[in-house]
């Protein structure tokens, strides 16, 4: 089983006839996602890797019957797409675009929330990598023959280390159930406690790695919802052990701003929620195999 994205997935591509779009859109295909369509305002009617783009994202769920959405719409304009998303049908929504304005998604936070939770969209990103389900579906820009099939599940805010667990693990022979990328910028569609509720209610992921990284108060959130919620064994890295006070590093929300927000107390705080911690990024797959072979 996998959360939030499996082979009976019908994925459409927002802003499909973009350079990078069209790239990802033909990799997806290729890995065996079915995409069964492209949203391009003023392009409908018009096919890219042999599907067909429609105008709206109302039109291209009536006609193909789409469930999840990835936007590759650049900042300006991708809240307005993620919006119509939400209202045109879509479950499960990831959004790529990186360099969205903070304004822009506060404001698609206050839309979402016009629609009861069981009827809400859910959204992963802005400025993430995706989600992937091995050997089902493939839903962003990773490349899937790392991903090896399994009962690990991963979240994180970093898509390459992401990408450096999943690769450590087939090294190691152990396969993931569903990695997803959350994002990395201040304001995103869902944090790692919404992602860790679906992993603990998924029957086939039975550990998690938690991948974070300095600034915000995600990681101590998810320590307390781990603490009292997560019957599972949870293994974590945080990386930013060295980055300074008040200065961003790669992410846009990577700066340190308050306590609780650099990585050595993020580290201390997933610790004594009883979290297994990393010590560097080498070693993230062989932290995740000793708790396997101890569970």
């Amino acid at each position: 089983m996998s959360i939030l994205l499996d082979r009976e997935s019908k994925v459409i591509v927002q802003g499909i006839t973009g350079k990078m779009a069209r790239f990802h859109t033909k990799d997806m295909i290729n890995y065996g996602t079915n995409v069964v369509g492209g949203v391009v305002p003023g392009k409908g009617g018009e096919t890219v890797e042999g599907v067909p783009v429609f105008d709206t994202v109302k039109e291209a769920v009536e006609a193909t019957g789409a469930d999840a959405s990835l936007i590759f719409v650049p900042p300006p304009f991708a809240a307005d797409s993620i919006m119509e998303a939400a209202d045109g049908g879509i479950k499960y929504c990831v959004c790529i675009t990186d360099g969205i304005p903070a304004q822009d998604m506060i404001r698609v936070k206050r839309y979402m929330r016009r629609y009861k939770k069981e009827d809400r969209m859910i959204l992963t990103g802005p400025n993430c990598a995706g989600t992937i389900s091995p050997g089902k579906a493939l839903l962003g820009i990773m490349p899937g023959h790392i991903y090896l099939q399994g009962n690990v599940g991963i979240v994180g805010r970093s898509g390459t280390l992401g990408y450096e667990a999943a690769a450590q693990l087939k090294e190691l022979g152990l396969g993931i159930s569903t990695s997803v990328g959350i994002g990395g910028d201040p304001i995103n569609g869902s944090s790692f406690k919404d992602i860790l509720e679906w992993f603990e209610k998924d029957p086939e992921t039975d550990v998690i790695c938690m991948i974070g990284e300095i600034g915000g108060p995600q990681e101590a959130e998810a320590a307390e919802y781990i603490r009292d919620n997560v019957s599972k064994p949870v293994v974590a890295y945080v990386a930013g052990l060295t980055a300074p006070k008040g200065r961003t590093m790669g992410h846009a929300g990577a700066i340190i701003s308050a306590f609780g927000e650099s990585a050595s107390e993020k580290v201390e705080i997933l610790e004594a929620a009883g979290v297994t911690v990393a010590e560097n990024p080498a070693v993230i797959g062989e932290t995740i195999a000793k708790v396997v072979n101890a569970a």
